[in-house]
């Protein structure tokens, strides 16, 4: 899955030859996964509808501040529109518009919408090669660029007019590709790459029935995507659940025994920066595994259990340089139980969450964590949706190994 993948992003289409070009950009965003809304001036129509981007962008286009066919039109909210986007891209971005953006003349939506945007701001030139060149164009460049906002340079080739020579607006493969890069960038979790356990493990009794838990992924996944969507080359290790990664850039590794995720977590541990193990692992497995199904004849079933191998100690007895995370889900004394838990096991951090919490535990899809560093600073959390809990996780980590 692209990093633009659940952004919302504002187009600003300006009046250029190259705004044909905006309908391929519009698809390739939506293909990413991400939210368009485009946002026109109101010359740029001439050379590309409002209908053929709002069909491709599922979302109205918007031009001016209000309808003009509709005396009961609503003033479109330009500041709303700039506090909606997460970024925004100016494609083609003309020598007219850029003139403006640099000098603040606000003469229609677009206009407006950059001038109040907090977001970072993309724009792609685009225009005949001795405009491009002209010292006053080159002035926005400078004046644009000394503002924070990224310029995606334009291309070298054949112009409008004949000519040939650097002018022609990036292709839109090529403008999606350069926002992807810069974001990925900037993102805390680049070139780390992440280790993560979730989900049950079923210990098989006979060919029909296991012994198992509640848990169903749902913190270990949700931490999955955060860590995924901050930069992270992810790998999760995940017991049976009925959920699906919606990134495409986890590597999922499928098990369902507690030796099975004893063997993949020690296999991917070694090239890992952090580890976050939150599988609700089983502790027990049956001595002996009953080839057939067991009938029902007696009144009652004695199954002999033997430990399971404990994975969290285990890496935390080779775990060196690396970040080890543990799970620690209590029904009593949490807090005491935690720190020996964080301490015996040879953890940096320790996640709690209680039974005993309303809106924690075994499949919610909220959660109530405290997290305990190895140092013993504690930092507990309110409840909250199992996304939101896992990015605090996850910023705790940041600032702790200070990446």
């Amino acid at each position: 899955m692209s990093v633009l993948s659940g952004k919302n992003i504002i187009l600003g289409v300006t009046a250029g030859i190259a705004a044909y070009k905006t309908t391929f950009l519009v698809r390739i965003l939506i293909k990413k996964g991400a939210k368009v809304k485009v946002v026109m001036t109101p010359a740029s129509k001439d050379f590309v509808t409002p209908l053929t981007l709002s069909t491709l962008s599922k979302n109205e286009v918007y031009s001016s501040f209000t309808k003009e066919d509709d005396e009961d039109a609503q003033w479109t909210n330009h500041v709303e529109l700039a506090l909606w986007a997460d970024l925004i891209i100016i494609a083609p971005a003309t020598a007219n518009t850029m003139s403006k953006m640099t000098n603040g003349t606000c003469d229609n939506l677009l206009l407006a919408v950059y001038l109040s945007a907090k977001c970072p701001v993309y724009y792609a030139p685009a225009m005949d090669l001795d405009m491009y060149k002209h010292p006053s164009t080159l002035k926005s460049f400078e004046k644009l660029n000394e503002f924070g906002n990224i310029q995606i340079p334009a291309a070298y080739g054949e112009l409008a007019s004949g000519l040939e020579g650097q002018g022609r607006m990036a292709e839109p493969e090529d403008i999606v590709s350069l926002v992807e890069k810069d974001i990925l960038d900037s993102l805390p979790f680049k070139n780390k790459h992440i280790l993560i356990t979730a989900g049950p493990t079923y210990e098989a009794i006979d060919p029909v029935r296991f012994i198992g838990n509640h848990s169903s992924g749902k913190m270990g996944y949700a931490i999955a995507e955060v860590a995924a969507s901050l930069g992270a080359q992810v790998t999760l290790i995940s017991g049976p659940v009925n959920l699906r990664i919606k990134n495409e850039a986890i590597n999922l590794i499928d098990v369902t025994t507690a030796s099975e995720m004893f063997e993949a977590t020690h296999r991917y541990f070694k090239n890992c920066d952090i580890a976050i193990l939150s599988a609700a692992v089983a502790d027990f497995t049956p001595n002996k595994v009953a080839l057939q199904k067991i009938k029902k004849k007696e009144e009652t079933l004695t199954i002999t259990l033997n430990k399971t191998k404990d994975i969290l100690a285990s890496l935390g007895e080779i775990k060196s340089n690396k970040y080890l995370v543990g799970f620690a889900l209590e029904t009593q004394n949490e807090l005491e139980n935690a720190k020996t838990k964080l301490k015996k096991k040879n953890l940096d951090l320790i996640v709690l969450n209680s039974l005993n919490d309303k809106g924690a535990g075994f499949k919610s899809d909220t959660n109530k964590i405290t997290l305990i560093s190895k140092d013993n600073k504690i930092v507990p959390f309110n409840v909250k949706p199992k996304k939101e809990v896992a990015n605090d996780i996850l910023q705790h980590i940041i600032k702790e190994i200070h990446v």
